[in-house]
């Protein structure tokens, strides 16, 4: 029987999981996958702009990976991959330079599907008064139908997924690592909370372990799926603010949580407040922002 396009794409991503611009110039030219097999190593090393040698490996490897069923061992583990040529790929991620070209999930994919959406992050090590900030910004946004969204990182993150839950809304984590390889390791009873009642999502296969690299990219998820982020504590140099520089080039709106000057990790919103972020300390006050979203 002949794969479908889907296990094509997912046998290839499985072997090289890249995002969809290194891999869009392959489908435009060959859409369904039918002909990578067969072309010689010269061409499809110019078409990915990889290596000769690394390309007659990328074929090698790809005959072998055609012969796995990844629909069905992913079903058997509660994935869920989502191609972005699905319907219920995000569309805000396709206005993305580099938007996953799969998404895998566990949890309900609806979620993705939902309009309204804030990202909310931090430190990882924050403290008790990020605790104060998101328990004053979630509820509202919860109970106005607004999907928190975050990296399900210790500290802020996972802060703002909890609570999230606990005023009955929604949530999704966006992670760093394949679903075989949970991170952090506090956070896994929250993640399997989330894969069960939530959406977790990532853009590496299951195999794939946390890289310090892929936290970076794993943000411009998180700020691409938001129509604004706010930020409880970081500090200057924090990677918390690499979401919020993506969030500035995708034309997010960008909030922050004014704090204490003396504060090293007040550092990253009072700097934010000063360059324009709008300042915030309730959720009502980034309602404000999207009442052609519903009412507030």
């Amino acid at each position: 029987m002949s794969a479908t396009v889907t296990e094509r794409l997912l046998a290839l991503h499985y072997i090289y999981p890249k995002p969809f611009n290194r891999i869009a110039s392959l489908l435009t030219e060959d859409p369904d996958l039918m002909y990578l097999q067969r072309r010689p190593a010269r061409e499809l090393a110019h078409c990915l702009r990889i290596p000769q040698e690394q390309a007659a490996l990328l074929k090698t490897l790809y005959s072998e990976s055609l012969q796995r069923p990844y629909l069905q061992l992913y079903e058997k583990h509660s994935i869920i991959p989502i191609p972005i040529y699905h319907p219920d790929y995000p569309e805000s991620l396709t206005e993305l330079i580099d938007p996953p070209a799969v998404l895998y999930c566990k949890g309900n994919p609806a979620f993705l599907r939902d309009p309204k959406r804030i990202a909310i992050v931090g430190s990882r090590k924050a403290t008790e008064y990020s605790l104060t900030a998101i328990e004053r910004l979630v509820p509202a946004l919860a109970e106005h139908g607004y999907t928190v969204i975050s990296g399900l990182a210790k500290g802020a993150d996972a802060m703002a997924h909890a609570a999230a839950i606990r005023a009955g809304g929604r949530t999704i984590a966006v992670t760093g690592s394949g679903f075989s390889h949970p991170y952090p390791k506090e956070n896994q009873t929250l993640q399997h909370i989330m894969e069960e009642t939530q959406l977790v999502i990532t853009e590496y296969p299951p195999y794939m372990t946390p890289k310090r690299w892929n936290f970076p990219l794993r943000n411009r998820i998180i700020s691409g799926l938001s129509k604004g982020i706010a930020v409880t504590e970081a500090e200057l140099k924090s990677g918390t603010l690499s979401t919020i520089e993506h969030g500035l080039e995708h034309g997010k709106d960008i909030f922050a949580v004014p704090g204490p000057i003396h504060s090293k990790l007040s550092e990253g919103p009072n700097q934010l407040i000063a360059e324009g972020a709008k300042p915030v300390w309730n959720g009502l006050q980034i309602l404000e922002e999207y009442e052609e979203l519903g009412p507030v």
